[in-house]
C-alpha cells in the first residue's frame, strides 16, 4: 500500500505523515529530507546556490541513506547523521532554489522510487509524490493545505522548539517565497477528483490524522 501526501511547506504534511504511518504500522518516507540533505551539503562544502553544475555533481555523488521507520526518517549523508541539521532555517532558505534545478530533481526522484521499491508499503510526503513520483502506483493520494498564517505559526513553533533564533515574520516571508517558487518548479498540486484534499487550517493534528486514516481504511476496505 502506497499513500502519498502532497502540500505546500508548513501545511503539516510531515507530522501527519509520520503519525499516519505509525497508526498503519508501515514506513514513513520523507522525500523533502533528501532535498534538504543536498542543501545542507552545499552549505557545508561552500558550493554557491547559482553553481548548478557543482550542485548537480554534489547530488550525483552524495551517498544518501534514509532509515524509514513508522514514526521517523533518519537521514545520513556520506556516513554522517544529519537528521537534525537539515531542519535549520539556513537550510530551509536554500532548499527551494536547489530543488528547482531539474537535474537534481531527476536524480532524487530516481532515488525516491528506488527506496519505494524496497519498502513496498509506505506513507510518503512532499510536493509531487502523488502527481509525479508515485503517480501510477499510489493507492491513496492526499493534498493537505492550510492558510499562510497558520502554516507560518506551525513552522515558527517547530523552529523555536529546536532552538532556532528566528522571528515569526522571517518564517512567514520564507514560506511565502517558497510558495511562489514551488508553484513554478513543481507539477501542480493534485485537484479534487485526482486526490483527497484536506484543509488543516482549523484542525488539530489528531483530527488531521484521524481524517487521513479514515479515508485510507475506507479506500482499501479495511
Amino acid at each position: 500500500m502506497i499513500i502519498t501526501i502532497d502540500g505546500p511547506a508548513g501545511s503539516g504534511k510531515s507530522t501527519a505523515a509520520r503519525k499516519l504511518a505509525a497508526h498503519l504500522e508501515i514506513p514513513y518516507l520523507d522525500t523533502g529530507a533528501m532535498y534538504r540533505a543536498i542543501a545542507h551539503l552545499a552549505l557545508e562544502k561552500g558550493i554557491a546556490i547559482d553553481d548548478h553544475p557543482g550542485l548537480v555533481r554534489l547530488a550525483k555523488d552524495a551517498d544518501l541513506w534514509l532509515d524509514c521507520g513508522p514514526t521517523h526518517t533518519r537521514v545520513k549523508a556520506n556516513g554522517h547523521d544529519i537528521s537534525e541539521a537539515i531542519r535549520s532555517m539556513a537550510v530551509s532558505q536554500v532548499t527551494s532554489p536547489i530543488a528547482r534545478i531539474p537535474d537534481i530533481r531527476e536524480i532524487l526522484v530516481g532515488k525516491q522510487r528506488a527506496i519505494g521499491r524496497k519498502l513496498g508499503s509506505f506513507v510518503t510526503e512532499g510536493r509531487d509524490q502523488g502527481s509525479v513520483v508515485f503517480k501510477d502506483l499510489a493507492d491513496v493520494r492526499f493534498v493537505v493545505d492550510a492558510d499562510l498564517e497558520k502554516r507560518a505559526q506551525r513552522r515558527y513553533q517547530e523552529l523555536i522548539a529546536d532552538g532556532e533564533d528566528v522571528s515569526l515574520e522571517e518564517v512567514r516571508e520564507n514560506l511565502s517565497t517558497r510558495d511562489g517558487n514551488d508553484c513554478k518548479q513543481w507539477a501542480p498540486l493534485l485537484e479534487p477528483g485526482q486526490s483527497i484534499k484536506i484543509d488543516t487550517t482549523n484542525m488539530t493534528l489528531a483530527e488531521v490524522v484521524d481524517c487521513l486514516e479514515g479515508h485510507v481504511r475506507e479506500s482499501v476496505g479495511a
